[in-house]
């Protein structure tokens, strides 16, 4: 909330009130901060509030930002918020936002296509790929890809393809064969890939890859996962 306020108030003149308040020498409590909120929006036309990856917030914390972020809303009709996330936090915010609108974001095809594409382009060893093979790793990953199962969408009770799981196994894909140092060896785990069983494989092919790394690597690695 301090970094919104901060925001707001930024390329203006700061509010008396407010100034004074960050000069008492303290760090000011939640609610002062949402106070202070509504002084220095209440003198603007119109806020718009944007907050990017909210499921990355921790969940001790997402309950007293949404509460917060209501209670402003609600005393101040100019305000519009925008608010991304993965689709676990969906529930969090309808019971602070009786009437948001949630719009359902996720990959295609032509997503993965362009990813594997720019990932192909970025490859740290470029002697290690030619045109065939480049062609063959994009081909056989869309391919299976569309092999990969129809599910519920957890946002609705519609079905979608699973296009958010493709996305993974395709990323999980490219980096198992990208990994290998020789075009003979990106060969043997494109095939690989080809005969596995989707995500599962994916996830254990990566983890074998992390415990094969050397020094402080595999443990570094499985702190990210966890």
């Amino acid at each position: 909330m301090g970094a919104i306020l901060k925001q707001v108030v930024g390329r203006r003149e700061i509010p008396k009130d407010i100034r004074e308040a960050f000069q008492e020498g303290r760090r000011p409590l939640l609610a002062e901060l949402v106070q202070m909120l509504r002084i220095a929006i209440a003198s603007l036309p119109q806020v718009f509030i944007c907050i990017d990856a909210l499921d990355e917030c921790l969940p001790d914390y997402l309950p007293e930002l949404l509460e917060s972020l209501g209670d402003i809303v609600r005393e101040s009709p100019k305000i519009r918020i925008f608010l991304t996330g993965r689709p676990h936090v969906k529930e969090a915010i309808q019971r602070y936002f009786t009437k948001v609108v949630a719009i359902p974001i996720s990959p295609n095809q032509d997503d993965i296509k362009d990813y594997l594409e720019m990932r192909l382009d970025r490859d740290d060893d470029p002697e290690a790929m030619n045109k065939d093979l480049r062609a063959d790793i994009v081909k056989i990953i869309l391919d299976k890809m569309s092999d990969v199962w129809v599910g519920v969408s957890p946002l609705n009770d519609v079905h979608l393809p699973t296009t958010m799981c493709r996305f993974l196994l395709a990323s999980l894909n490219i980096e198992a064969i990208l990994g290998e140092v020789t075009i003979g060896q990106r060969k043997k785990k494109l095939n690989e890939m080809a005969q596995s069983n989707g995500l599962s494989d994916a996830y254990t092919a990566t983890l074998t890859r992390l415990k094969g790394q050397k020094g402080n690597g595999p443990v570094l690695g499985m702190k990210a996962l966890m």
